[in-house]
């Protein structure tokens, strides 16, 4: 199936055998309209951080705990006041609308602007949820305001959990849904040539709205790179520290190719969501590649399976 010549592993991750004889679930008979349901699967130990910490403290703090977005809080009250991305910090080190802060507010001055505090970049126009919505709340919300995860607030504003997509992944992991992945998967990819430059990859996420790109090698998939992958390369520590003593332009013309660093776990089209979503969980990935004989035909998501849950 390793067409490229490259010694990374790739994995089939199909497992359909097992789930033949077992009966379809409803995606919605598990989408729960009680109130306060929503707190049965969000994560109760969110861990907020304040408006003053320094952009590339905030970076760290995510990168130690795998987050791909963290909620900014007073450190008081624990009210709910902002919240940052994966996304966003790319935006902002990579060029994207968030970079012109670096431009114009702190001309051009990396260093002062990594230690400027994370309210310059966080989003404030927050959208949150309560603690006595319901799981079905939380689904129309995610899917109406296009977003990967909700911070649950209470009826003060203190911050009480988050809810992500992979909740929700969580949620239908192992069932037998009766739809299958190629119902859900994006056919239309936009992909990155492995020579592509980390600076010229990220300027294509920001543009598209994508978290990720699979990477191909004449027209083989060799990996996947994610806006996760480029903030946690950015934030390393010998990396960030020639992004701002020494010449930035080098650091983002590295290949995307260098940050490839897991093995290539994929799907087939016919495999159904619930296993997919297994997959996703069992390997820790929000996406999977669905490859037909050794061609890259599509990427299933995180978001693709949610969306799914919701029609």
């Amino acid at each position: 199936m390793n067409k490229s010549g490259n010694n990374m592993r790739i994995e089939n991750q199909g497992r359909k055998g097992y789930m033949r004889n077992m009966a379809p679930i409803d995606f919605k008979s598990r989408i729960s309209e009680k109130s306060g349901d929503i707190m049965s699967i969000a994560s109760n130990e969110v861990v907020t951080i304040p408006p003053t910490m320094p952009v590339i403290e905030a970076v760290k703090t995510m990168l130690n705990h795998g987050f791909r977005r963290i909620p900014i809080a007073d450190p008081g009250t624990k009210h709910l006041l902002g919240i940052v991305t994966s996304n966003d910090i790319v935006d902002f080190l990579g060029g994207g609308k968030r970079n012109l802060i670096i431009k114009n507010k702190f001309k051009g001055n990396l260093l002062a602007a990594v230690n400027g505090s994370i309210s310059e970049i966080m989003e404030t126009n927050v959208v949150s949820l309560n603690v006595k919505d319901s799981l079905k709340d939380a689904l129309n919300t995610m899917m109406k305001e296009n977003i990967g995860g909700i911070p649950i607030t209470d009826a003060d504003g203190t911050v009480k959990a988050i809810i992500s997509e992979r909740d929700f992944v969580f949620l239908i992991s192992g069932i037998v849904s009766g739809k299958n992945v190629e119902g859900y998967m994006s056919k239309k990819i936009v992909t990155a040539p492995s020579d592509m430059s980390i600076g010229a990859a990220t300027k294509s996420m920001i543009n598209h709205g994508f978290r990720r790109l699979p990477v191909l090698r004449d027209n083989v998939l060799i990996g996947i790179i994610t806006a996760s992958d480029i903030m946690r390369f950015l934030g390393s520590g010998d990396i960030f520290n020639r992004l701002v003593t020494g010449n930035a332009r080098e650091v983002f013309e590295v290949s995307v190719s260098s940050l490839l660093r897991r093995d290539i776990i994929f799907t087939k089209s016919d495999v159904d969501l619930g296993e997919a979503a297994n997959v996703m969980l069992d390997k820790d990935v929000g996406s999977l590649p669905v490859m037909e004989d050794g061609e890259l035909k599509g990427i299933i998501t995180e978001r693709d399976i949610v969306r799914a849950m919701a029609t």
